[in-house]
């Protein structure tokens, strides 16, 4: 785990700061507030209410019922989102598994910016579709998610839990039901003093009040009389944020952009139906008869006083003027918190940073730490430059306002700052970052190998955080009107982009060397060589050292080894390796790995950014492994145009056997143009994000029609340009097989595309991944040829996997095989399925 400035044995005080710090994304901007949003946060300063929201993906939550609870009745609103997508698609990029449940993270964190809510997870893995929550529980560890939930629980005390999906087959997928089976679950377990008390050295039992499902239109049977379910009103108007939480919510989802999730804003009236499962029953509200005043706290009576007090005298124009009526709140509180670990302790940590942030926000105190450099080594130091700029009217109840000192790294730097309105002050620090910091920028999930249905995170204090820690960070100490109040800030690149303006982005660690290797599966259809490059990128200045490969028995490469020497730092060197199966090779998939070493160290893990406009950049440091396959492949025809629909590696594979292929974009369908392909290949959901196919589509059809060969990946049922994606009529759905090795039934062993120029059996669909396939077509007109049928335990047999049918001279195919996930996982059956396809008709 990585050092914190405070490593003492954590009290329940400390434990509920970095939890309710967890919510905080690094790589933003520092927070500034408008003066309607500290008027909303003096409000929520009197309420001492919370609310958990659960399911099981991102973009599952429902973001105008957070905006509403967060924002309208300004309780503490949590959502805990099970897994983190992983087993998605992506329609924004290349990403896929480990690297978009990375995007998919961040953009629940953007989520919550803009609704108010925090975010949480468990250490369950999207290992993809699954159809029932009994076989999810196959795949996941149930009793560690249930342990996950109760720990989020315990930590947040929601006074009412909401689930997303009921626990049956209504909700669509296995997780979703998985999910709403485990809230009701861990709704008891929490309370229970014998139910993971592991758990107790941090945190207390304890017992939400109620349990509802969130339920709405989409799981009632339609003419289902819904009186009966308490009803919210999540549509209303707020006037502090100029919006409705219709809006709020539009805002919201739409950050879900890799699952093409944007949304229109709603206004007006929105009613969202709760039906309680669990709990004290209610009549008309779902916190009806819960304290949520300060009279829950013993004691605490006197402190809604003063904060009614600040609020009455609240001057928009001037809210440096409620400063004094704050520290008058926070000493209240501060002789107001308990010692112990009691069940006020929550209440009372929460409120002392909301009052904290409030009295930083009133002054307009502006606080960053950044650097010039996105990346350091572990062991090395950083140049970082402190900025505090004071933005606040004089008042003699606050004065003096002074920087008292700073903390970084476990060492202390005394000053005596006076702050000034407006004046900017800039400390400049060397901060060391320690050698044991080296994993601190890979994902904690990420950091040891888990299984296919769990992450592994041995850290109990990490699990149910979205993200890590920033690599290193700097406490900022400040007299205030008396009082001394703490800040602790992340340290931040930041830079200004001639296009965007000032961006930020997490500080890296890295290692001195990075080790990349180009492509993801290298493909041996024959003995003959290929030249595997390998990146070897430099963290530091002045890395020497030498890299190998480790190849499976059987394999060769030469040279054995490449010395390099990089000057600069973050400059690249790239080495070729020239790799070939030998006699005793065995055929079919194994791996190969990169390894370099330096000063007797050595170094096996990669570089990866994850960079998009909507999220802080991100990045991974994959093992540098790559898979092997050898394999036996025949192949027809040279040319291939491939159209990228939502991004796919599978043009890397059809030059892996062997294709030439050119990337087209919409401009280059022409009739004339596409003569020259034998084969043209649509990228994974190009019918649902080319608007220009609409009108194209004649063009690619004629293209068949004169003799060519069109293949066409997966579509997503909903949200097509056009109505019809084939030369005759089919119905897309959302029918899939979700039994990755689920056994196959040739429906006509003589079809071409299962013979020439490969003859594909059973074999060639064991070792795939995640699924086998899914967007079957469930309707299609006769002219379209079945090739085979399989089917997930106790379901009938899907046969549209792959449609072929003859079209002029020519053919089309549409195959819902995941060849995209397949190809890039090395898995050989999917090279000669695929090579068959784009083969088909030719001599």
């Amino acid at each position: 785990m990585r050092t914190r400035l405070f490593r003492a044995a954590l009290s329940a005080v400390l434990l509920t700061q970095s939890l309710s710090h967890s919510f905080t994304a690094q790589a933003q901007a520092p927070k500034t507030w408008s003066s309607s949003e500290i008027l909303l946060g003096l409000k929520k300063l009197n309420v001492l209410g919370s609310a958990l929201y659960v399911a099981a993906h991102p973009d599952d939550e429902n973001t105008r019922l957070i905006a509403y609870l967060a924002n309208g009745r300004l309780v503490e609103t949590g959502y805990l989102s099970c897994t983190r997508g992983d087993g998605g698609q992506n329609l924004i990029g290349p990403e896929l598994r480990e690297g978009l449940g990375v995007i998919r993270t961040q953009e629940l964190l953007a989520a919550r910016r803009i609704d108010g809510g925090r975010q949480f997870f468990t250490r369950a893995n999207d290992f993809g579709f699954s159809k029932t929550a009994e076989e999810t529980f196959t795949i996941w560890d149930k009793e560690q998610v249930l342990s996950d939930m109760v720990w989020v629980i315990r930590q947040r005390r929601p006074d009412v839990m909401i689930t997303r999906f009921p626990p049956d087959a209504r909700a669509g997928h296995g997780h979703h039901t998985a999910s709403a089976i485990l809230a009701a679950e861990a709704f008891e377990a929490a309370g229970d003093p014998k139910r993971f008390p592991e758990q107790l050295q941090y945190v207390q039992v304890w017992q939400p009040k109620r349990l509802f499902w969130n339920t709405g239109s989409f799981f009632v049977k339609q003419g289902e009389n819904m009186d009966g379910y308490l009803k919210v009103d999540a549509g209303q108007y707020n006037p502090l944020l100029g919006q409705s939480y219709g809006e709020i919510a539009a805002r919201s989802r739409s950050q879900h952009k890799s699952q093409g999730f944007g949304s229109s804003a709603q206004r007006g009236e929105a009613l969202e139906y709760l039906q309680q499962v669990k709990g004290d029953k209610v009549k008309s509200d779902p916190f009806e008869g819960i304290d949520m005043s300060w009279n829950r706290v013993p004691g605490g009576a006197a402190v809604g006083k003063l904060i009614d007090e600040v609020i009455r005298k609240y001057d928009a124009a001037n809210p440096s003027a409620s400063v004094a009526g704050l520290l008058k709140v926070r000493a209240a509180l501060e002789r107001l918190s308990p010692k112990s670990l009691s069940g006020e302790q929550f209440w009372m940590q929460q409120k002392i940073e909301q009052v904290n942030s409030l009295i930083r926000a009133s002054l307009g105190l502006y606080i960053e730490a950044t650097t010039a450099t996105s990346a350091v080594v572990a062991g090395d130091k950083v140049p970082v430059t402190i900025e505090v700029t004071p933005r606040f009217s004089v008042s003699k109840e606050i004065q003096p306002v002074e920087l008292i000192g700073a903390q970084y790294v476990g060492r202390d730097s005394a000053t005596q700052i006076k702050l000034t309105n407006g004046r900017q002050v800039l400390l400049r620090k060397q901060i060391g970052l320690l050698a044991s910091d080296a994993l601190a920028s890979q994902p904690y999930w990420l950091r040891a190998v888990g299984t296919t249905g769990m992450y592994k995170v041995d850290e109990l204090l990490e699990r149910g955080r979205p993200e890590n820690d920033a690599a290193t960070d700097v406490l900022l100490r400040f007299a205030i009107g008396g009082q001394i109040i703490d800040y602790t800030v992340p340290v931040q690149y930041k830079s200004t982009d001639p296009v965007e303006g000032e961006k930020y982005r997490p500080l890296t660690v890295v290692p001195p060397v990075a080790v990349n290797i180009g492509g993801h599966a290298y493909v041996f259809a024959d003995n003959q060589p290929k030249t595997i490059p390998v990146t070897l990128r430099a963290g530091k200045a002045g890395v020497k050292g030498s890299v190998a490969l480790t190849l499976p028995q059987g394999w060769k490469s030469e040279p054995a080894s490449f010395t390099f020497d990089i000057a600069a730092k973050d400059a690249e060197q790239t080495v070729q390796f020239r790799v070939q199966p030998g006699a005793g090779a065995a055929e079919g998939k194994s791996e190969l790995r990169a390894v370099a070493t330096v000063d007797g160290q050595t170094y096996s893990r990669g570089y990866q950014p994850i960079a998009y406009n909507h999220i802080p950049t991100q990045v991974l440091f994959p093992e540098a492994v790559a898979p092997l396959v050898k394999l036996d492949l025949k192949r027809k025809g040279q040319e291939i145009g491939y159209l990228m629909g939502a991004g796919d590696e599978v043009p890397d594979a059809l030059r892996q056997i062997g294709y030439t292929v050119t990337l087209l974009k919409p401009e280059d369908l022409t009739e004339q143009n596409l003569r020259r392909f034998d084969a043209v290949v649509l990228g994974v959901r190009a019918y649902n994000t080319i608007d220009r196919l609409k009108t194209l589509q004649p063009t690619l059809l004629k293209y068949v029609e004169n003799g060519g060969n069109l293949v066409v990946q997966y579509v997503v049922s909903r949200g097509t340009v056009l109505p019809q994606i084939g030369p005759y009529p089919l119905t897309l759905s959302n029918d899939r097989v979700t039994v990755e090795n689920a056994a196959v039934t040739f429906l006509n062993p003589s079809q071409p595309l299962l013979n020439t120029p490969n003859k594909i059996t059973s074999k060639d669909f064991e070792g795939w991944v995640q699924e086998q396939g899914l967007y079957y077509p469930s309707q299609w007109d006769a002219k379209y040829q079945t090739v085979l049928s399989s089917a997930d335990p106790g379901e009938k047999a899907k046969e549209s996997a792959i449609l072929v049918a003859d079209y002029g001279k020519g053919h089309y195919i549409y195959t819902g095989l995941s060849l995209f996930r397949e190809l890039p996982a090395g898995v050989p059956g999917a090279y000669r399925i695929l090579t068959n396809m784009v083969s088909l008709g030719k001599k």
